[in-house]
């Protein structure tokens, strides 16, 4: 008994079918049974019939598209490809252009009436998979212009035929060969919608936006083919089973007419209709399946594919979960408590204050101890309530006016990287410590010979010498450190206590942008502040002529203090008095002449 692969019917009616078998043999039947069998040289593959012509087209393992004339009874030249082999092959009833897909992942398309190639495209680049193979070739022959084309890892491509690159491209999400395409046009929309099919799930999408619109998932074994009545919302599927499941959907339109009670079963379905959740399950990416070790479960029945990713059964999703971070559940909780500390936070009233622009952190501390000194009198009950006088600073030096300065004044700023702080304030000097300093940041430490030969004579220590290493790294750490600025750039900037992590993070463009803004706009006689409360200011310097000071006329009509301003108008007679009696000072001039003028 002959294994029937495909089949394709010739003709409008069951009269006249052509059968591909698993021996290389192509069987005819008209409507009595087997009318003609013949063969052909290589493992057939696919069927197309092109009824122009008569011409029966036939993909095998092999580059060559064999043609079998069937009304001439005979073999015609078969069409070349590039491709090693040929999986699939389709045909337009609109334009008679003739599709193959090859193994290598491309598809080929042929002109009939030259009968030779007019072009070809590589779906396996466009999709970005490796090693891929063309199972599926459909045109839309409502239009004309696009093709869909599946591969053999669960993706389908939509060309127009205009452009050589896909318009849509569409994934099932299975990673299996996608096995049937349909274009099939519905009575709500203008534009056709898409049935891909591959051996786990049948989806109908939207070919414009790649919206799903239906998924159907057999539970009863994996699909093999899928059958669409025309116009219509009635769909067959072939199984891995005797009994073939009939679905009825609505949207894609109404039921055949021998079967029309199917509306009225979907009618009165709508009325007590429920709506399907999946409280039992939890969803996940696939980025989420690979942290969690279960890529190899895609395929089966524990992931259900949907969307961008999969629905999997929540006490599994527990299990893999526990298994790939067994501390979840303590971060878990500890999460928990840290929302019900902030909802309390948040029941509770707080006035929001504004802070200084000058000792923030100060401020912020005094106003946070008397929060918590708030808070700790309201849970003590009212009758024990005891009232002591606050030592140290409190809230009421922000409103004090003898401190008022201290938070405007930028001269009261507290340096909290000084020495002076950090010796009495040990715990900030920790935190310091934990967080990277600009000494880190703008230095570079200076390898003394000591630690050098401490590193490599720790080498060449064994396991025996752990505990002395502990030891000299104790002692090392109580060492006093040399450091070495890098550049002048680092020294200039810890000098303005300014980090410069984020300027170099900049691309180099930019920064020297930035740097010639910089200069541009550089403003003087601005006051820089230096290492030990030095002071630093900038300026430039003007040269004027005495001239040009000479000839200025004063402004607002002032003239400029002199002679005439204090009332000393000096005749010639005068002068010559004074000079012969030794000037005001009456001879006691500081000159040798002590005022007299020789005769």
């Amino acid at each position: 008994m002959e294994i029937m692969l495909l089949h394709q019917v010739l003709s409008d009616d069951y009269s006249k079918i052509a059968f591909l078998c698993a021996d290389r043999s192509i069987c005819l039947h008209a409507k009595y049974g087997s009318y003609y069998s013949l063969r052909i040289p290589r493992m057939g593959r696919d069927i197309a019939y092109d009824c122009w012509s008569c011409d029966l087209f036939c993909a095998a393992s092999y580059p060559d598209l064999y043609r079998i004339n069937l009304e001439q009874g005979r073999f015609l030249s078969s069409l070349s490809t590039q491709s090693p082999a040929i999986n699939v092959v389709s045909r337009s009833a609109l334009h008679g252009l003739v599709a193959c897909g090859g193994e290598d992942g491309s598809v080929e398309c042929f002109d009939m009436r030259k009968k030779t190639a007019i072009g070809r495209i590589s779906a396996a680049a466009h999709s970005g998979d490796i090693d891929q193979e063309v199972t599926s070739l459909q045109f839309e022959d409502i239009h004309g212009y696009q093709m869909a084309v599946g591969s053999s890892t669960g993706k389908i491509l939509i060309y127009d035929m205009r452009m050589s690159n896909p318009v849509r491209i569409k994934d099932h999400m299975y990673g299996s060969p996608i096995l049937d395409i349909k274009w099939h046009q519905t009575l709500n929309s203008a534009e056709p919608k898409m049935i891909s099919t591959d051996c786990h799930v049948i989806r109908i999408w939207d070919p414009e936006t790649g919206d799903n619109m239906t998924s159907i998932e057999p539970s009863t074994g994996a699909i093999n083919d899928v059958c669409l009545f025309r116009e219509s919302g009635l769909l067959l599927a072939a199984l891995d089973c005797s009994q073939i499941p009939v679905y009825f959907i609505p949207a894609l339109g109404p039921a055949p007419k021998w079967c029309s009670y199917l509306e009225n079963l979907t009618e009165e379905m709508e009325e007590g209709s429920l709506t399907s959740i999946y409280d039992d399950y939890k969803f996940l990416t696939k980025k989420d399946i690979e942290q969690l070790n279960l890529t190899h479960l895609i395929g089966s029945n524990l992931l259900r594919a949907y969307m961008h990713g999969f629905f999997i059964d929540y006490r599994l999703y527990k299990k893999a979960q526990a298994l790939a971070d067994p501390f979840a559940y303590d971060a878990y909780m500890e999460k928990r408590k840290q929302e019900k500390i902030e909802a309390e936070r948040a029941s509770r009233i707080t006035i929001k204050r504004k802070l200084p622009k000058v000792n923030r952190l100060l401020a912020a501390h005094l106003l946070e101890n008397e929060e918590t000194k708030q808070a700790e009198q309201e849970n003590v009950g009212e009758g024990t309530i005891k009232k002591k006088k606050n030592k140290g600073l409190t809230s009421d030096i922000l409103r004090d006016e003898r401190f008022k300065a201290m938070f405007e004044d930028k001269d009261f700023e507290i340096d909290e990287q000084s020495a002076e702080y950090l010796s009495l304030h040990p715990l900030a000097q920790q935190a310091t410590k934990k967080r990277p300093s600009l000494i880190e940041e703008h230095f570079e430490p200076i390898l003394q010979d000591d630690e050098g030969n401490s590193d490599s004579e720790g080498l060449a220590t064994s396991e025996d010498d752990f505990e002395k290493d502990k030891e000299e790294e104790k002692k090392n750490s109580k060492r006093v450190r040399l450091y070495e600025v890098r550049d002048e750039r680092h020294a200039e900037a810890f000098m303005n206590q300014v980090s410069l992590v984020k300027e170099d993070a900049l691309p180099l463009g930019e920064r020297v942008a930035a740097l010639q803004q910089q200069q541009s706009f550089t403003k003087h006689d601005v006051v820089r502040f230096g290492p030990g409360g030095s002071r630093e200011i900038s300026f430039v310097p003007r040269r004027c002529s005495k001239k040009q000071d000479d000839n200025e006329e004063p402004q607002d009509g002032k003239l400029r203090r002199g002679i005439r301003p204090l009332g000393l108008k000096l005749d010639k007679s005068e002068f010559l008095a004074r000079v012969k009696h030794g000037g005001r000072g009456g001879g006691r001039g500081r000159g040798r002449g002590r005022g007299k003028v020789p005769r």
